[in-house]
């Protein structure tokens, strides 16, 4: 079996993480079809749990209440089998969730350019930090404070705006693939 036709297997969650906009939750989704394993979102677990969108969560309760239920989330989810994980972009940011993260799995920062993120994000309205005055200027804010911590993920996978998501999804394969995790079995195993 050629390297081109090898099947693979999670062993341990993949997690991804970065700013909004750098593509988690579309590369993940690719990179679960790519690895034929389930693909999750915690924004959208915390969803399905609460019965309403991120939003009026961070409406109603405010985002430390948000930021609790996302470790909680994060929790159970990484108690499962292996699988595929977009994570909202303040999930890392918490220390207790990059150590389940450690712990459990495998993180991976989708490093995206401030200017790319703005491309993404600027139509939107789904994303509550960024309902200010200044959303731009609140981007910029929260990419000069997180940048720092991302840094301290497993992999950092450079987000090209010129590449197809699919072409991202096998960027990540591939570092997943030359991920070495001393004491510890790699992410990916070759199934024969």
């Amino acid at each position: 079996m050629t390297r081109r036709e090898r099947a693979e297997r999670l062993r341990r969650t993949v997690a991804l993480v970065g700013m909004p906009g750098a593509g988690k939750t579309a590369v993940g989704m690719a990179l679960a079809r790519l690895l034929d394993a389930p693909f999750l979102d915690t924004d959208r677990e915390i969803e399905a749990a609460a019965g309403c969108s991120i939003a009026e969560i961070f409406a109603a309760h405010g985002e430390a209440f948000f930021r609790d239920r996302e470790t909680q989330v994060l929790r159970r989810l990484l108690a499962g089998p292996p699988v595929v994980l977009s994570t909202g972009g303040g999930l890392w940011l918490q220390p207790e969730n990059r150590a389940l993260i450690s712990r459990h799995g495998v993180s991976v920062w989708l490093d995206a350019d401030l200017d790319l993120l703005w491309e993404r994000v600027k139509r939107k309205d789904t994303r509550p930090l960024l309902r200010t005055e200044d959303p731009f200027a609140t981007l910029t804010r929260l990419h000069e404070e997180r940048v720092p911590l991302y840094r301290m993920a497993d992999i950092r996978v450079k987000a090209v705006p010129d590449l197809t998501v699919d072409e991202m999804a096998c960027r990540v394969r591939d570092a997943l693939r030359a991920h070495a995790d001393p004491g510890r079995a790699s992410v990916l195993e070759t199934i024969t």
